[in-house]
């Protein structure tokens, strides 16, 4: 994995579950820059942690709206939340907080809310803004890891985060997590570093062991072109036998992730899926947000 990301991760910790590895690089980052507060973006998933649980919509930054009851406001007090692909709404954020932002977290393409890449630019405007404001940035690469590329949206769009998240896909499907990044912040990690980490299936081998074949198979010549064809082809199709049936709809593809909207598009964050998901789910016709 060190190979496949090795812009990225200097030094890399396995762990058993995501919920765990999402707290854990959110702990790190917090660790190394000393400050709580975290950006993430409405319909980006990053696990049911209570940091996570906020409620995408207005007013979510000052008042602390939650997704699941259970969750005391003080867990997400310090979660602010941007539209993706909101260029100026991250801008204020920073503004507004100025030196209390310790990590901006996204899903580099979202998966969670259908198949949203990001707009041009806009990963370097993440990684730009976050270094002129010394908080990190984290690729939560559980959906995007080693199906867009090789090695991931770092390799694809050519840009490297301070961290990175991956998931089931590095255990060959079996229950196995990491992060990894820049040895100085992972050097924060114990034994080697005073924030705290441990679990009792870290490193399990035999998840390790199955993913080292899969990822074997995927490195072979032609690989990620064969996905590509095939996807598109099949997005192709589904986009013009929805228009034949008189719907507006629009689909996009990179490498084996893709996704519909029933919408003329484009389509740039979780606005449009949300009414549509919860629309679905009104009448009956239930439809998963999300697989990894």
């Amino acid at each position: 994995m060190r190979y496949c990301f090795g812009r990225l991760s200097q030094k890399i910790l396995g762990r058993k579950g995501l919920r765990e590895l999402r707290m854990g690089v959110i702990r790190l980052a917090r660790a190394y820059t000393e400050n709580e507060k975290i950006i993430k973006f409405e319909g980006c998933y990053h696990g049911h942690a209570d940091p996570f649980l906020v409620k995408a919509g207005s007013r979510v930054a000052t008042l602390g709206l939650l997704d699941s009851p259970g969750v005391p406001k003080g867990a997400t007090y310090e979660t602010l939340t941007a539209p993706f692909n909101d260029f100026s709404a991250v801008e204020k954020l920073f503004k507004d907080n100025k030196g209390e932002i310790a990590v901006v977290m996204l899903e580099p393409v979202v998966g969670n809310s259908g198949f949203i890449p990001p707009k041009c630019d806009f990963l370097s405007f993440l990684c730009k803004i976050t270094k002129e404001n010394n908080s990190l940035l984290i690729f939560d690469e559980v959906m995007t890891g080693f199906h867009l590329a090789y090695g991931g949206t770092q390799e694809y769009f050519g840009i490297t985060p301070n961290l990175t998240t991956l998931g089931k896909i590095i255990g060959g499907g079996l229950p196995i997590g990491a992060y990894g990044g820049r040895r100085d912040i992972m050097e924060m990690v114990a034994p080697a570093g005073p924030m705290y980490q441990a679990g009792t299936l870290s490193g399990n081998p035999l998840a390790m062991t199955a993913g080292i074949e899969t990822l074997k198979h995927i490195k072979e010549a032609g690989t990620y072109e064969y996905l590509d064809k095939i996807t598109g082809e099949f997005v192709r199709g589904i986009v013009e036998a929805g228009k034949k049936a008189g719907h507006a709809i629009c689909g996009g593809h990179i490498s084996g992730m893709f996704g519909f909207f029933f919408t003329k598009g484009p389509v740039y964050n979780f606005a449009i899926f949300h009414p549509f998901f919860y629309a679905c789910n009104k009448i009956g016709a239930q439809i998963s947000f999300t697989s990894t």
